[in-house]
């Protein structure tokens, strides 16, 4: 059976190839149920687009609701009598299939497509203006512009996303992807498209790797098994798939990595595997050895550096990515130590508002201010950067010298980056709080404690008012801060290994 590309599998191949794989060749009985938040986020995305739609002041052509080849045909018709702007398109050519749900009409550059997106339409950055496309996005607004340089309707390759902001954002498809990646998003483009047809016609080009992105996909379990039966490279912690096939030529396994003679892929301070260093190598043969260690545990590799304080905040955030709204900020803090004086302080947004979200983060501010002075840990750079980001947005609040005298000062610990990643070693396959956390005893209230979860509650206690789900979601939250200082005084045991 001939099986078109499509936008969604090169969104899908873009965060992980297997999945396109299991998708087009495995078994559905064999997948999870989807998350509650994935459910969410394809809930969300159908109303904000109804909410773009219903808002437009131009008049346009609906074909949204057709059946597909009534859509296609409706869609051909429309472009032939150049309308304007096109709404729920379905367009084809060679074996390319795409439904962008914009074409817009331009006398200069023929048709451009676009896509509306529930969240933000780039990525990355502390700051504004240094953010940059998001990949999976790209590749799909390739696709649609692909079709319509194939059918001689498109003479730019400038599609956009209308986003969580109500901003167009554009796609330069020509323009490097950044200054230390100078493939340009066409060329990506044409990468994934090539892996897609492959792995189209030979269902078995794949191989199944750990990694972040799992964590919300319904082939997680069965993925986890295939990995764990074939002793994968990716069951190390942060060696993921690109790492991996690298490696894999040389060495498969996990237990093969642990006993390997390293020195015979020395060579003159590097290795023979390219890309692969040195350090990087015996990292993760330490991390292979400490895994299969029955007697293994974690240790510092050198004493970190930590602040004493007869005051310790122990800070968690909680956001919304598709309001793009910071809604709890909580705080555990202890003094002296002493667990048993440990109180939870959170300051929550009632609504999904700018004005309770600057009330909260006003709040956290005159909170800290208040317990100074005092040392302050978190684990990952996301509070960072979110409060960083309200800064901007609120600067009645604080100045940004405030935020960035607060981050920056050494009584201010980002544990993950400046103890777990710098000064320890784990017999974990990751590095998140959670694992680690779990690790060393900590039992989290609730039976499904996940961000992407707590999102889903939250979205729950708006539509409902529920005070249960409003204390589910400070409890999580709480157990978050208090699994923090669970990582800390365990850190603090640990035996030092030069």
């Amino acid at each position: 059976m001939h099986i078109p590309i499509t936008a969604s599998m090169l969104y899908n191949l873009v965060q992980c190839p297997h999945r396109l794989n299991l998708d087009l060749h495995e078994d559905p009985q064999r997948r999870d149920p989807e998350s509650k938040f994935v459910e969410l986020l394809w809930e969300r995305g159908i109303d904000f687009e109804n909410e773009v739609i219903g808002n437009l002041q131009v008049p346009f052509t609906d074909l949204h609701a057709l059946e597909d080849k009534e859509r296609e045909r409706q869609t051909e018709k429309a472009i032939s009598q150049r309308a304007k702007l096109i709404y729920g398109s379905r367009i084809r050519a060679r074996n390319l299939l795409g439904e962008p749900d914009i074409l817009r009409w331009d006398d200069g550059m023929g048709y451009i497509a676009g896509d509306i997106k529930s969240g933000a339409g780039e990525e990355g950055g502390d700051d504004a203006g240094s953010e940059k496309p998001k990949k999976h996005y790209a590749v799909q607004l390739a696709l649609y512009t692909d079709i319509l340089e194939s059918l001689g309707l498109s003479k730019n390759r400038l599609p956009f996303v209308w986003d969580l902001h109500n901003d167009e954002v554009a796609y330069d498809l020509n323009a490097p992807q950044g200054p230390r990646t100078p493939q340009t998003l066409w060329e990506l483009y044409q990468e994934k498209l090539a892996q897609a047809h492959e792995i189209v016609s030979r269902p078995h080009t794949t191989l199944p790797a750990l990694g972040a992105t799992c964590k919300l996909c319904h082939w997680r379990s069965h993925c986890t098994r295939q990995v764990e039966y074939l002793d994968d490279l990716t069951l190390i912690a942060e060696l993921g798939r690109g790492k991996r096939d690298l490696i894999a030529p040389y060495i498969r396994t996990v237990t093969d990595l642990a006993r390997a003679d390293l020195s015979a892929l020395a060579s003159g301070g590097k290795t023979a595997i390219k890309g692969i260093g040195w350090a990087t190598l015996l990292k993760f043969q330490v991390r292979a050895q400490l895994m299969l260690d029955p007697n293994g545990r974690p240790y510092c590799t050198t004493k970190p550096n930590l602040p004493d304080a007869d005051a310790e905040l122990f800070l968690d955030i909680e956001v919304d990515p598709m309001r793009d709204i910071c809604y709890l900020h909580g705080f555990v803090e202890r003094r002296n130590r002493d667990d048993s004086t440990e109180v939870f302080l959170p300051f929550m947004a009632e609504t999904p508002t700018a004005e309770e979200e600057r009330k909260a983060f006003g709040r956290a501010w005159e909170y800290v201010q208040s317990r100074r002075p005092c040392a302050i840990y978190y684990y990952s750079k996301y509070e960072r950067t979110w409060w960083r980001k309200l800064q901007q947005r609120y600067p009645s609040v604080a100045t940004e010298a405030d935020i960035q005298a607060m981050f920056e000062s050494p009584m201010a610990v980002d544990l993950y980056f400046d103890v777990v990643q710098k000064c320890t070693e784990w017999p974990t396959r990751d590095r998140s709080i959670k694992t680690l956390a779990y690790y060393l005893g900590f039992k989290w209230r609730d039976t499904s404690p996940s961000g992407a979860d707590s999102v889903e509650w939250y979205h729950r206690w708006i539509e409902s008012g529920d005070p249960a789900i409003r204390q589910r979601i400070l409890e999580y939250n709480e157990d978050d801060c208090i699994a923090t200082r669970v990582l800390l005084d365990g850190i603090r045991t640990f035996n030092v290994r030069c």
